[in-house]
């Protein structure tokens, strides 16, 4: 494992700032994976971490196929972590809609363009996302329509579900998409939590990492065969909402739960009685994709996105 300064700056406050990436192999640029972008994803942080550990443990025995190389950049906003902040301390933007970025800009797009330019030219991009609503979600691969996109090389990584997801406007300013139009294979890989940390997840996440390298020959390693996936479009999840009330938030199913039509998946709460307001149904058969976490919603919110059974 070498460890290399992505990019270093100085700031007002802070003194110097700098990126660290760690890499590991040598040879040709074959697999980039980037982590923590924002200072609430400790969850993406922490799988780069436990596969920073692995890969070294890895990189010791030989297992790096000779003339390969890895980068692994666990963080790119570690001064948002240290002071309890989501975005950059200075002006509150966000690191991943900053991208291609300036290098003579603010910040954060100094930091995107120092970062592309690094990164570009690796074979695979693998970046730890954050979803992009607060809640609980299955484990899956998300993948921009980018026309660039490639479904058959999501399903490499083994994990349940490739979701697939019309390009929006602020897209363009991704890490994902930036590193699609220069070139390289991007996958965004969502374990299921984000200011939290969840082992099992996590551990799922550097599996399918691990699953994935193995697959496009990059490292030798035995691992489980993981999943067959499931590929959906983002416009197929079906949304549930808090129509009638707002209140205390009683979820009764988590991600992954199968439910059947009519069923009561959640209660909204009168903050001031306690009574129920208002009972939440499942319109449909299918499986809970999203749950929102909150204690408390309004009305009108989403409270669940579902997989609808498509043959009922």
């Amino acid at each position: 494992m070498t460890k290399k300064v992505i990019y270093s700056m100085n700031t007002a406050y802070r003194g110097e700032y700098t990126i660290y990436g760690y890499t590991f192999g040598n040879g040709e640029e074959s697999a980039c994976i980037v982590g923590a972008m924002r200072g609430n994803e400790f969850q993406q942080l922490y799988i780069c971490s436990l596969l920073s550990k692995k890969l070294y443990e890895l990189e010791g025995k030989g297992s790096v196929v000779s003339g390969k190389k890895i980068l692994l950049i666990p963080s790119l906003n570690y001064s948002s972590f240290n002071v309890g902040k989501k975005y950059w301390i200075s002006d509150n933007s966000d690191i991943n809609r900053a991208f291609p970025g300036n290098p003579e800009g603010q910040a954060t797009s100094r930091i995107a363009a120092a970062v592309l330019n690094q990164v570009s030219g690796y074979a695979y991009g693998i970046q730890f996302a954050s979803f992009y609503m607060e809640g609980d979600f299955i484990p899956h691969v998300r993948m921009m329509e980018t026309g660039k996109q490639s479904t058959s090389l999501a399903n490499q990584f083994g994990m349940p579900y490739v979701l697939t997801a019309e390009l929006r406007s602020y897209d363009k300013s991704t890490l994902n998409y930036n590193w699609q139009i220069r070139g390289t294979e991007a996958f965004s890989v969502y374990s299921g939590a984000t200011e939290t940390i969840d082992e099992e997840s996590a551990q799922n996440a550097v599996s399918s990492v691990l699953r994935f390298l193995t697959r496009m020959g990059i490292i030798r390693y035995n691992c489980h065969a993981g999943y067959i996936s499931t590929i959906l479009d983002e416009e197929e999840l079906l949304n549930i909402k808090s129509e009638k009330a707002s209140g205390f938030f009683r979820k009764l199913v988590r991600p992954g739960t199968e439910v059947k039509r009519g069923e009561i998946i959640a209660n909204i709460v009168n903050p001031m009685t306690g009574e129920i307001a208002d009972d939440i149904y499942a319109p449909t058969d299918g499986i809970i994709f999203y749950t929102q976490n909150s204690p408390m919603v309004y009305q009108n919110t989403i409270l669940f996105k579902i997989i609808r059974r498509l043959h009922n």
